[in-house]
């Protein structure tokens, strides 16, 4: 992994890590042993959280694996509650790297192909620190149906203390998108994760 992955991916993934209170050596962008280990005991831990919760399609489970570990437990328990309510709602999107977001951000602008889908750039998304997740509403045959009612019902039913839901929103509303509420301003949360000292947020 360490032969093919970026420095800003690693930097990325040691802050997340770090979040998570897993990792404690330099936020220095290196694959070393420190930021291996905290990879195995996150991926441990990210197993274990789906054996406790339940697990589901495989695509939501790739995206549940990239969100923090308290995020993990309550998009578990989010998708639980939707799938008990008749709800076909998949994760669709999870964690995005700084480099990911940047690259969503341009599609669409500057002369790049494809429809704009976000407003935020690189920082300036709470997926960006593992707290958020998008849903898809499938059909039973496996049609993705990208708006309707049952986006609505999804929220009545999935919502619970703590969480954010995006149809909430002012001005852009986001209805697939669920979050963590943390409480604070985003270039707060930003510079505390860039810092390393997110953890409490986490928690």
């Amino acid at each position: 992994m360490s032969l093919t992955i970026a420095n800003e991916d690693v930097l990325f993934l040691q802050r997340l890590l770090r979040a998570d209170g897993l990792y404690r050596g330099e936020l220095d962008g290196d694959w070393g042993p420190q930021t291996e280990a905290a990879q195995v005991l996150f991926e441990t831990r990210s197993h274990r959280n789906a054996e406790e919760e339940g697990s589901f399609d495989p695509r939501s489970e790739s995206r549940l694996h990239s969100l923090c570990l308290r995020a993990q437990r309550e998009a578990r328990r989010f998708l639980r509650r939707v799938s008990a309510a008749g709800v076909g709602a998949r994760i669709i999107s999870g964690t995005r790297s700084y480099a990911e977001q940047e690259r969503l951000y341009r599609q669409g602008r500057f002369g790049n192909p494809g429809p704009v889908v976000t407003n935020a750039r690189a920082g300036h998304s709470n997926h960006n620190f593992g707290l958020a997740w998008d849903i898809g509403i499938f059909t039973r045959d496996g049609g993705y149906v990208r708006d309707g009612p049952d986006y609505d019902r999804a929220a009545q039913a999935g919502l619970a203390p703590g969480l954010e839901w995006g149809g909430n929103w002012r001005g852009l509303v986001d209805k697939p998108h669920y979050q963590l509420a943390t409480h604070v301003e985003l270039a707060t949360l930003r510079a505390m994760f860039e810092a390393g000292s997110a953890g409490p947020l986490y928690a």
